[in-house]
């Protein structure tokens, strides 16, 4: 573990790593990827109509390994021109931190949209700045969330859409036939499994999500 700066006293770099942990989770999930990544995932498990198959856990550590994969270029930066200037006492704890929040709010502000971005600001009442750097966290962070949310229901409405017709079919079928007591979920279950896995689905979802980071 990477030791706190020298110049705190060990309660306060106690405090502060305690702290830190604390929040870790929430910034992981609510500004990076991890949030768009972790919608689509449970959306698609329940199109699938396979209740708890993959499992929480596995959902949620496939979308942090995706977010880490994501993010490995910005965090290093913050590392190497933030942290490591800081730890050897060259730069302030605040300097530290205006460097630092510079790629992440570059990274945000290539995915939000500028809509939830003006919400913000009249919320707020901060002024309207005149490039995206200028943004401050406080606005950009829940635009950015707001963004993403937006953006994950959006891909799970459209993974949601052939999943659903099959459904359809079914039902329709089931009760033509009259088979009335024979719940329709149980019979379109496997036919959506089997069609999911013969176009590679987990692939094609995956790969469709990762790209959509890297356009």
């Amino acid at each position: 573990m990477t030791p706190m700066p020298k110049d705190l006293s060990t309660p306060m770099q106690i405090i502060l790593l305690m702290t830190l942990l604390t929040v870790l989770p929430a910034v992981i999930m609510s500004v990076t990827p991890f949030l768009r990544i972790s919608i689509v995932l449970h959306f698609l498990r329940q199109a699938l109509g396979t209740q708890s198959a993959p499992s929480n856990q596995v959902l949620a550590g496939l979308a942090l390994f995706l977010t880490l994969a994501l993010i490995q270029p910005m965090a290093a930066s913050i590392y190497k021109d933030a942290w490591q200037p800081m730890e050897a006492g060259k730069i302030g704890p605040q300097q530290a931190w205006d460097v630092g929040s510079k790629p992440l709010k570059a990274f945000m502000a290539r995915y939000v949209r500028e809509k939830d971005v003006k919400l913000f600001i009249d919320i707020t009442h901060a002024p309207t700045p005149r490039v995206p750097s200028d943004l401050d966290i406080s606005v950009l962070a829940p635009a950015y969330i707001l963004s993403e949310m937006r953006a994950g229901f959006q891909i799970g409405a459209v993974l949601f859409l052939p999943f659903l017709l099959i459904d359809i079919i079914v039902a329709s079928v089931t009760l033509s036939i009259g088979m009335v007591q024979l719940p329709p979920v149980m019979v379109s279950a496997p036919f959506k499994i089997l069609l999911f896995v013969l176009v590679d689905g987990w692939n094609l979802t995956i790969g469709s999500l990762m790209k959509g980071f890297y356009l």
